[in-house]
């Protein structure tokens, strides 16, 4: 009886909302209740997470084509000073592990390969900061939809318990908006901090592979048997 009563009010306001142009989406939202508040701050720090780290990791990415090639020339010519300048240039995780294996020069190939990893590690971690959050954020996001899905439903069936008689959908209207509107809500949010996280670990990823091939072409110049 009671689930047909709400099924009643849903249908109700479907209703309601098909012949009055006046319920928008802002005014939706507001129907949310106070669950739509950390709903709303997760999802401003899923855009500011998403928006600072692509600017980061392009930052990263804008190592040039021809870089590897300079330092070859500088360091098999013995300019080591051109090369460490070549690399002060250009201000990326790339260049900068490499600058780090340029200074290292003359001592023992195994205490240039750590030097070089460890600011590779370094420059990783840079690379990384806040995606764990981000990925916080989008499982975060839908189970908050849901908490205030519990409790629209549990003021619906107060409602419900407190009215003598017929329940009216008005009655109900303001625990049912707080239901599907939080749950519509935070599956919104946590989509979409998901996806942004997936596409921001693929261009990290894409970084940290250039990272190591460089650092392995690099150690390989230093083996090369000297002419």
């Amino acid at each position: 009886m009671i689930l047909a009563q709400i099924t009643t009010a849903v249908d109700s306001l479907a209703t309601t909302g098909n012949h009055d142009n006046s319920v928008k989406i802002i005014d939706l939202l507001f129907q949310g209740g106070f669950m739509m508040i950390p709903i709303l701050l997760l999802s401003l720090g899923a855009v500011y997470i998403f928006v600072e780290r692509v600017l980061t990791i392009n930052k990263a990415d804008k190592t040039p084509d021809d870089f590897m090639n300079e330092v070859k020339n500088k360091v098999q010519r013995g300019d080591i000073q051109g090369a460490k300048l070549l690399c002060a240039q250009s201000n990326t995780p790339i260049a900068k592990m490499i600058d780090k294996g340029v200074s290292r020069i003359g001592s023992p190939l195994k205490t240039i390969e750590v030097a070089v990893e460890n600011v590779g590690k370094i420059e990783i971690f840079k690379l990384e900061k806040n995606l764990s959050l981000m990925a916080t954020i989008s499982g975060a996001a839908p189970m908050l939809g849901f908490l205030g899905t519990v409790i629209g439903m549990i003021q619906a069936f107060i409602s419900i318990a407190q009215e003598e008689g017929s329940v009216s959908p008005k009655l109900l209207s303001e625990g049912i908006y707080t239901a599907m509107v939080t749950t519509a809500a935070g599956l919104f949010v946590g989509i979409l901090a998901y996806l942004g996280y997936n596409y921001l670990i693929t261009r990290v990823q894409k970084v940290v592979h250039r990272m190591e091939y460089t650092s392995i072409e690099f150690i390989d110049l230093l083996q090369e048997p000297k002419s």
